[in-house]
């Protein structure tokens, strides 16, 4: 299935220069979301997943059915001030500046292996925060599935040194 027939490209959004990958379309379409979430489910397989991680908050679309086709637990990322109890954090470079991610601190128990599920690789920044939380609370990143990668961002350099998957490429 060519899953970029489902993906809307918005030009100028949100701002002048910079065209949006919207999942919205994939989701809407339950063939096509199903076959993404088998497809990166399918990898995970032979990687003795524990836990799945995503951060907000379309890894949270991506993330979750995937946990649940693996029938494993799945663990929010967030940013600072969304989650209750105690936290890890990790910052992480954005275009204009740092921002700071979050997930809780009994979230990945050492030595259990974690499959990263975002929707889109870009620059790799909020990868890369997640893998420093992950591997804080000795976790192991066995890992990494993207719906969409943008393509010149350099975000596989991020995480060049892990197993990922990539659905679809676009330019970026």
């Amino acid at each position: 299935m060519d899953l970029t027939n489902y993906i809307a490209s918005i030009k100028d959004y949100p701002k002048a220069g910079i065209t949006f990958r919207d999942i919205s379309p994939l989701m809407a379409d339950g063939k096509a979301y199903s076959y993404a979430i088998r497809e990166i489910a399918q990898y995970a397989c032979d990687k003795d997943i524990d836990m799945v991680v995503g951060p907000e908050a379309r890894g949270f679309i991506i993330g979750c059915p995937v946990a649940v086709e693996l029938g494993i637990g799945f663990a929010p990322v967030r940013k600072p001030g969304k989650l209750p109890r105690d936290v890890v954090s990790a910052d992480y470079e954005k275009e204009y500046g740092l921002d700071t991610l979050t997930m809780h601190a009994d979230a990945i128990k050492p030595g259990q292996r974690v499959l990263i599920v975002d929707d889109l690789l870009a620059t790799g920044g909020t990868v890369k925060a997640t893998i420093e939380m992950i591997e804080k609370l000795g976790g192991i990143v066995a890992g990494c599935a993207f719906l969409i990668e943008l393509k010149g961002l350099n975000g596989r350099h991020a995480i060049r040194n892990y197993d990922y998957k990539v659905l679809m490429q676009f330019p970026g």
